[in-house]
């Protein structure tokens, strides 16, 4: 038995050791690939994405990003345990489903892990999302988030949305197009941005109200 442990203590040793450098190499690196771009390979369609800093970026793509998956983005570190009561409570009342993942959370899975895979697959969430919030900050978080997201099938990142949706980069987006963007971001295979119809126009075009008032509050406070 003590063999064992000791044997799983290295394990996890070796693994905290690899995670906490990786991690680390992703706070300067752009990342190059991620397990959900691996299966849109193996499932026989393409992959476009275009890295783009912040910094390039219009600010109304993350003040989108903010008003439509993560309000208090700023505020929490990394866990938003009000938006997650209130998601369980939703889906309890029978209403639609909502998740309680944080931007910081989806990063995470974006880049480190693959998607589905239960409660284990939440626990590697959690630890990842602690580490990127540690050893990146949220600057990188959102950089990290809008390039990496998968924006439509086979489409990755906010600067390949706007190519494949406005034919322009993301350095110039009108609220209209990132609101637009942004309503993608939850169902990226079912959803499109361009003539978008139903739920995406009327999600898109709140969202697009809603950047003036992430701007004007200074919910976006940290990306500065």
């Amino acid at each position: 038995m003590l063999r064992i442990l000791r044997i799983l203590a290295k394990i996890a040793l070796v693994f905290v050791i690899v995670s906490v450098l990786w991690v680390g190499l992703y706070r300067f690196v752009p990342v190059p690939f991620t397990w959900t771009m691996a299966g849109d390979l193996l499932a026989g369609r393409s992959v476009t994405k275009q890295w783009m800093p912040l910094s390039a970026m219009d600010p109304d793509m993350p003040r989108a990003a903010i008003a439509g998956e993560d309000a208090r983005f700023c505020e929490h570190h990394g866990f938003d345990w009000k938006g997650i009561a209130s998601a369980a409570y939703s889906n309890a009342q029978g209403k639609r489903l909502r998740g309680g993942s944080t931007i910081s959370q989806q990063t995470a899975k974006n880049v480190f892990l693959f998607q589905g895979g239960g409660y284990i697959r939440k626990a590697f969430e959690a630890y990842f999302t602690v580490l990127i919030e540690t050893l990146w900050g949220k600057r990188r978080i959102m950089e990290v988030y809008l390039n990496v997201a998968e924006t439509g099938i086979g489409t990755y990142g906010a600067d390949a949305a706007a190519l494949r949706y406005f034919h322009h980069d993301a350095s110039r987006l009108s609220p209209t197009e990132a609101g637009r963007i942004a309503a993608v971001l939850p169902l990226p295979k079912k959803r499109e941005a361009i003539d978008p119809h139903g739920f995406v126009r009327r999600h898109g075009n709140a969202l697009s109200r809603y950047v003036g008032v992430v701007r004007r509050s200074g919910l976006d406070a940290c990306l500065k």
